[in-house]
């Protein structure tokens, strides 16, 4: 049950987190996290404010487990590690 409601609760903020970033004009299905490192790579200057507090934030929060959080939350994007295992296109060759 435990594990159950720390996966809601993370999907939760996963989910308000996109909503945000697509409030601020980005892509609905991106966090804002992923999206500011993305933009400071193109050199954007909210990207270059923004992504070091976010990482500090998170470097705070996770006690200095997570030190590049928005690097890895665009690495994460990229490779659509936060889809569930049946979306995956492995899963979906035996559906067709």
């Amino acid at each position: 049950m435990r594990e159950a409601m720390t996966a809601y609760l993370y999907h939760l903020l996963i989910a308000l987190d996109q909503l945000a970033n697509a409030i601020l004009f980005g892509h609905a299905d991106e966090t804002l996290s992923s999206r500011a490192w993305r933009v400071e790579q193109k050199g954007r200057l909210w990207g270059i404010v923004l992504r070091p507090v976010i990482d500090m934030t998170f470097l705070v929060i996770t006690l200095g487990a997570d030190r590049h959080h928005c690097q890895s939350s665009f690495e994460s994007e990229r490779l659509r590690k936060q889809l569930p295992a049946e979306f995956s296109a492995e899963a979906s060759k035996g559906t067709q």
